[in-house]
């Protein structure tokens, strides 16, 4: 008798366990929506056609929208039609891989959730069939999860940024780790421009060229590492106000330095972060119960006007595209195309003409004074003599010209020219490639 009891036992344990392994998302839970029918008629960020879809969380709704015909992104978009305010895109399911009418978004019963052309061809998915999911919702801060039946999120979109932080949100050493710019308004692929999260530093990238890091006594110390980096609200010393802030954790440390933006405004959890396909990196904030001008932009990282309350704030000539593909800034404004025969009236025509790989079809002209947007913050090579640095870029086909520091002995080599500095100072020197006529 004991016996058959303990079979009996172990039988529901058994297919308990397999049942609950192997959960399904109840039908009323279960959705498929298909890309058609007519337009929404209310402003969008990019200027985009759109199709809103039935997930919706007040600010934040899923939609289907294209800024090229036949071309459509899976985004949650952010803003409600009673501001009267353009409604921005938070997050994207399937940038750069695109897909056209009659796609469908759907959560199947086995708790996948899943983006497919109209063939049925899957072009996005969260990979989570039989992962014990039993529902899908769009969280009051914008994050979107799948649940299992405790409510632990088996998804979560916070896990997959594009080029934005939602208030709460973070990025993370071995998770997702960086946020990366849109190629253009019109052009939704991944742009040039990064955000990493690195161990030591918060770096900004053009390309693979860093101009812009944060910089953080707390991580020089032995053993200690940048491990996540959240946006949030941080307490300052006055009372009642709050900056917006990307605050950082630490590894073998109890410090948890900030990087302060601006105080904040209207609801603190209705802000985000945004880095730009110019690279600057920007916060606005929404004030949901308003009939108009419902957003406020907080804070711009490289910006002409000196904030009193950011902590932060680059001048304009920092950012690589400031200025165009070979253009002399100063005070954040584009003053000078510089040229073999001087520097000239800046304008968007200013460029500068390839050289090719042979030494003897090109001479470098030199500049006075004049940085690279990679000067500030990398460390070049060094201490080195310029013969040696120009020999280095002669030999390099790529390399459009070298900048050199004989204060310091330090080399650094350029493969894009873009915005030049001018610094005033006549140890910083630039010499460009420019063929032999």
């Amino acid at each position: 008798m004991a016996s058959s009891s303990l079979s009996l036992i172990c039988f529901f344990f058994i297919f308990g366990s397999f049942y609950i392994s192997n959960a399904v998302v109840p039908p009323s839970d279960t959705f498929r929506y298909v890309n058609q029918g007519d337009f929404g008629i209310y402003d969008s960020e990019y200027d985009p056609n759109y199709r809103a879809l039935p997930p919706f969380t007040t600010p934040f709704q899923l939609c289907f929208y294209n800024t090229t015909p036949n071309a459509y992104t899976l985004g949650l978009r952010m803003g409600t039609r009673r501001t009267r305010s353009v409604m921005r895109w938070v997050w994207e399911a399937n940038r750069g891989n695109p897909v056209g009418e009659n796609a469908t978004f759907s959560l199947g019963s086995d708790g996948n959730l899943a983006l497919a052309h109209a063939d049925g061809q899957i072009a996005w998915q969260t990979n989570t069939a039989n992962k014990s999911v039993v529902g899908f919702a769009i969280l009051s801060n914008g994050n979107m999860v799948l649940r299992d039946s405790k409510g632990r999120f088996v998804w979560q979109s916070f896990d997959s940024p594009s080029d934005t932080l939602l208030f709460g949100q973070s990025l993370r050493i071995g998770g997702p780790a960086k946020l990366v710019s849109r190629a253009s308004t019109t052009d939704n692929s991944n742009g040039m421009y990064s955000m990493v999260l690195e161990p030591k530093r918060l770096g900004l990238y053009y390309k693979s060229m860093l101009y812009w890091s944060s910089s953080f006594t707390e991580v020089n110390k032995p053993n200690v590492k940048l491990v996540n980096a959240t946006f949030e609200v941080q307490e300052t010393e006055y009372e009642e106000n709050y900056f917006n802030a990307l605050r950082f954790h630490l590894s073998n440390s109890d410090d948890q330095p900030n990087l302060n933006f601006d105080i904040t405004r209207y609801s603190s959890t209705l802000s985000y972060l945004r880095l730009g396909s110019d690279g600057n990196l920007r916060v606005y904030s929404y004030r949901a119960n308003v009939t108009g001008n419902a957003w406020s932009l907080l804070f711009t990282l490289f910006d002409r006007r000196v904030s009193e309350r950011a902590e932060i704030v680059e001048d304009k000539c920092q950012l690589p595209d400031n200025c165009g593909k070979f253009g002399l800034c100063e005070d954040s404004q584009c003053v000078g195309c510089p040229s073999p025969n001087g520097v000239f009236a800046w304008s968007k025509a200013c460029n500068v003409k390839m050289a090719d790989c042979n030494p003897s079809s090109f001479r470098y002209y030199q500049l006075k004074g004049v940085d690279h947007f990679t000067v500030k913050y990398s460390p070049g090579t060094g201490p080195v003599k310029q013969r040696d640095c120009e020999s280095k870029c002669t030999k390099d086909c790529k390399c459009m010209g070298y900048f050199y520091r004989t204060d310091q002995s330090r080399c650094w080599i350029a493969y894009e020219l873009k915005t030049l500095t001018r610094v005033g100072n006549s140890t910083h020197l630039a010499y460009i490639k420019t063929p032999v006529r």
